[in-house]
């Protein structure tokens, strides 16, 4: 009989708790996906490769180029591409670099090491971020703004391997994905950034 009482109760615990929260998402027109949806890529705040806070709204008013970046990739190269990029476009768009091991383990090392080899190797200077995941559960919130439709507006592409890059305009909204196989210094690049 004890058993039977604790049962019940406990059914009807679950039976007031769902009709509680079917009730507040209802009557509460800001839910937490609401709030996702209607988030801009100023809204990020994300730390850099030397742990300090980047408030994304410094970027309003500036052309975006997002990429995700590793050291031991065939694409690695690109890294200096990015950095040519940079130095001769420097003013018309600002180049963030997200450091992620999604792909074959090919960033394995810490926040200093990979901000070590970027110097050593190619000498970068545009912006760097901490490590981060680009895909998959864990999948940064930026990352999931970048690569779904109902964020950003129009994409569902997310990074199928590194050096995939993001374009954003100076409105803050997303333009284009290209894959890693296009060249940071590619016609297509230079047009967004030029227009």
């Amino acid at each position: 009989m004890k058993n039977l009482l604790v049962i019940l109760v406990l059914i009807a615990f679950a039976c007031t708790s769902s009709v509680q929260k079917k009730e507040s998402q209802n009557s509460d027109p800001l839910t937490l996906d609401k709030m996702i949806m209607e988030k801009s890529i100023y809204d990020f705040k994300l730390n850099d490769i030397d742990g300090n806070e980047v408030d994304f709204s410094q970027f309003k008013g500036k052309k975006l180029l997002l990429v995700n970046v590793a050291s031991k990739c065939g694409y690695t190269p690109q890294y200096e591409d990015l950095q040519k990029l940079n130095e001769e476009y420097g003013e018309k768009v600002v180049i963030l670099g997200f450091p992620a091991n999604n792909f074959g383990g090919q960033e394995p090392g810490t926040n200093e090491d990979i901000k070590q080899f970027c110097s050593t190797n190619y000498g970068v200077t545009f912006q760097m971020f901490d490590k981060i995941s680009v895909k998959g559960a864990d999948k940064h919130p930026l990352y999931r703004w970048l690569s779904d439709k109902d964020l950003n507006g129009w994409n569902d592409k997310e990074p199928s391997w590194n050096f995939c890059k993001y374009f954003i305009d100076e409105n803050g909204e997303l333009k284009q994905f290209f894959a890693s196989s296009v060249n940071p210094m590619d016609d297509e690049i230079i047009n967004l950034i030029k227009s």
